[in-house]
């Protein structure tokens, strides 16, 4: 049995998956297994694998090939369930570890047995793999990494939901507090990552910080675009409503987030013609501003032609 089992899900990214894979070859912890989950690809990712398997033959590496796509969270679990590990980490096909990742994580959860899991802060890279420093810096800020204090987190509830400072991709998890959670919930393309950390925190598990940027984010332009907007509004909204805290602050934080993506993805729905469930959402969000809902609600009188046109005028002036 291995000590660490690292999870790589990808779909259609065999220019980028060679660089994911690499770096869980590449750590200075070698008691690993590397399982590569394939969501249905339709590129060269089975001949990419097929090459890396046979280029290092006394590595465990595993390639789940799944014919037609399962989504995402499905496909994520595939890899969980096939999982040995006492360790387990999954990160993106477009993401790398930094050489160290493992071992400095690994390190943590072996000295403290009462640690269920062990975060790190990370580098944003570009597509050619040049980090941003600038960028990481922002990011870090933003997710409340640049104040975390190193060390057991004393409050995670609030840590992961409303800082979100952990990154799912930059964490080393044990592999049975995962399965006492029944890792992340079936049937999500999006917020499945925030979701799992948050039910780990609401379960009682313990957390700590490593304050090192030990993992990679790629920031590409395949992940922009109306359309994954529309479904990641979607995935956020059935995120939020899985929870109902008991504490005042931590249920307003809830509530007003659940406004602001009621009201994103009404005016997203009027931008794209699904006019009457788009009014429906840009209704119940209209408490997080009525300005904004009442231009979405005033837009979606228009010809579907128009209404684009006036919405990307609108997304200019911003």
């Amino acid at each position: 049995m291995p000590k660490i089992s690292v999870c790589i899900p990808t779909c259609n990214r065999s220019q980028l998956l060679h660089y994911a894979v690499e770096s869980a070859l590449g750590q200075t912890e070698t008691d690993v297994e590397i399982i590569v989950c394939d969501d249905g690809s339709t590129d060269n990712t089975p001949d990419l694998m097929a090459t890396l398997i046979a280029n290092h033959p006394d590595r465990t590496i595993r390639y789940i090939r799944h014919p037609q796509n399962i989504g995402k969270s499905n496909n994520m679990r595939s890899g969980f369930e096939a999982a040995t590990g006492d360790y387990f980490i999954k990160f993106d096909d477009d993401d790398r570890l930094t050489p160290t990742f493992l071992a400095e994580t690994g390190a943590i959860l072996d000295q403290h047995p009462n640690i269920d899991l062990v975060g790190t802060d990370h580098w944003i890279i570009d597509i050619n793999n040049v980090r941003d420093t600038a960028a990481t810096d922002a990011n870090s800020q933003k997710w409340g990494r640049a104040h975390l204090p190193g060390g057991v987190i004393q409050n995670l509830v609030e840590v992961t939901f409303i800082d979100q400072s952990l990154q799912i991709g930059a964490t080393l998890f044990r592999r049975r507090v995962l399965q006492e959670v029944n890792y992340m919930r079936p049937n999500i393309q999006n917020c499945e990552d925030n979701d799992l950390l948050v039910r780990l925190a609401i379960a009682g598990k313990q957390a700590y910080y490593l304050p090192k940027r030990l993992m990679e984010y790629r920031v590409h332009a395949g992940q922009q675009g109306i359309d994954r907007a529309t479904r990641y509004l979607k995935d956020k909204l059935t995120y939020l409503e899985n929870f109902k805290f008991e504490t005042e602050p931590l249920e307003r934080v809830r509530q007003m987030r659940l406004r602001e993506t009621q009201l994103l993805l009404g005016l997203r729905l009027i931008e794209t013609g699904e006019t009457q469930q788009g009014r429906q959402f840009a209704l119940a969000g209209q408490s997080a501003s009525r300005g904004k809902a009442w231009v979405g609600l005033s837009l979606s009188l228009l010809p579907l032609g128009l209404r684009k046109q006036a919405f990307q005028r609108l997304r200019q002036i911003k």
